[in-house]
């Protein structure tokens, strides 16, 4: 979808969200699950489809009778992609009488705003995948998908044993998420004995990636590793076509997202990436999700739209596991959980978390062909 499609698209999903919007505090047959989301600036594509795979869930939900007989109500909070704004957001959603924080995308936001809701004891669903997220001792925050520190692992064997490389650059936007996500696969490397021959920083919102393109020529890189954000990863990928940079580019979680396809055309084809999750698997219950969220907002979600889908669900069934609206037992219950698909068919794929929130599950390898992403294979859970 070009982006001005989506644009008109996601003024049409937010109308289409209305009937799950709160004007003020939840009512007392209503539970507030606040949406602190990404829906303008440069995140509004991530955080529109985690608001909207959300309703989605909400509304099916509230069908089958809500969640211990109370309906959840959805409310918008835009933090306009700024990590301050997001932290004055969760406070007004705590104000509003949030009992669970859904959001925010950005890890820059949700390590400066995921403080608030700790201080409050409210628990918090990010779809943030930056590793520091879940390493501050946080007892209230939960991941709705894998970290870099899951998930960068999962691209070892591939560039060892796949591949056959013994020579890497890596390419990275110096940013929460960028420095995480490169600091563990730096990391990786070393233990597979890959020697980086190249490490590139750059900055979110460049717009020239003319030398750093250069660069990896230059190293004599027979791959690259890239984490860089979506329109940056675009960018990139046009520049790599425009030098016939003549390598595998291979990232994890953005680089063969549908907006880096849209902005980089051609150029995106033949890359890779690992996903946490992914519209485009064959997983019955993920094409069902797939095939449901087009019909509702007539197009298609990226992996954000799950990551709200499974956030809501999660807040059903852990409620109901602990059989009241206590904000402590429900993040008490969270650390060390396991959902399994077969009686909680919301989640999409058995899922685990762990001491600390940290999410487990099976995950995708994906490749660009003819500008889709294509699953070429998965991954099992770590």
């Amino acid at each position: 979808m070009k982006r001005r499609h989506f644009v008109a698209a996601a003024a049409m999903s937010l109308m289409a969200s209305a009937a799950f919007v709160s004007t003020g505090s939840a009512a007392e047959d209503t539970v507030l699950l606040p949406c602190v989301c990404e829906l303008s600036g440069p995140g509004a594509v991530s955080g529109v489809n985690f608001r909207d795979g959300a309703v989605l869930a909400a509304e099916e939900i509230n069908a089958a009778g809500g969640i211990l007989g109370k309906k959840i109500a959805i409310k918008d909070y835009d933090t306009q992609s700024d990590a301050q704004t997001s932290r004055s957001l969760v406070q007004k959603a705590i104000d509003d009488d949030a009992y669970v924080i859904l959001g925010t995308i950005y890890s820059g936001s949700t390590i400066v705003n995921m403080l608030v809701a700790q201080e409050n004891g409210v628990p918090q669903l990010t779809g943030s995948e930056g590793p520091t997220v879940t390493e501050q001792g946080n007892p209230y925050i939960f991941r709705t998908s894998s970290s870099a520190a899951k998930g960068v692992p999962a691209l070892t064997a591939y560039f060892k044993d796949t591949l056959g490389v013994k020579k890497i650059a890596v390419a990275w936007v110096n940013n929460e998420f960028g420095k995480g996500g490169r600091d563990v696969f730096v990391k990786e490397m070393k233990t597979a004995g890959i020697d980086i021959v190249a490490d590139i920083p750059s900055e979110q919102g460049q717009a020239d990636f003319a030398a750093d393109v250069a660069k990896i020529k230059d190293a004599g890189a027979q791959a690259s590793f890239v984490y860089l954000n979506e329109e940056e990863s675009a960018r990139f990928l046009r520049e790599a076509k425009k030098q016939g940079l003549a390598v595998p580019l291979v990232g994890e979680v953005t680089l063969t997202g549908q907006k880096v396809i849209d902005l980089a055309g051609d150029a995106a084809n033949g890359a890779y990436a690992h996903v946490g999750i992914t519209a485009g698997a064959e997983t019955p219950s993920i094409r069902e999700f797939s095939q449901k969220f087009q019909k509702k907002f007539n197009r298609d979600t990226d992996h954000n739209g799950l990551k709200g889908y499974v956030a809501a669900y999660t807040v059903k069934y852990v409620t109901e596991q602990v059989g009241s609206f206590d904000q402590d037992a429900f993040a008490k219950k969270m650390h060390g959980l396991t959902l399994d698909v077969k009686d909680n068919p919301g989640m999409l794929l058995t899922t685990t978390w762990d001491d600390k929130g940290e999410m487990s599950r099976e995950s995708f390898m994906t490749q660009v062909v003819d500008g889709k992403q294509k699953v070429i294979g998965t991954v099992p859970a770590n």
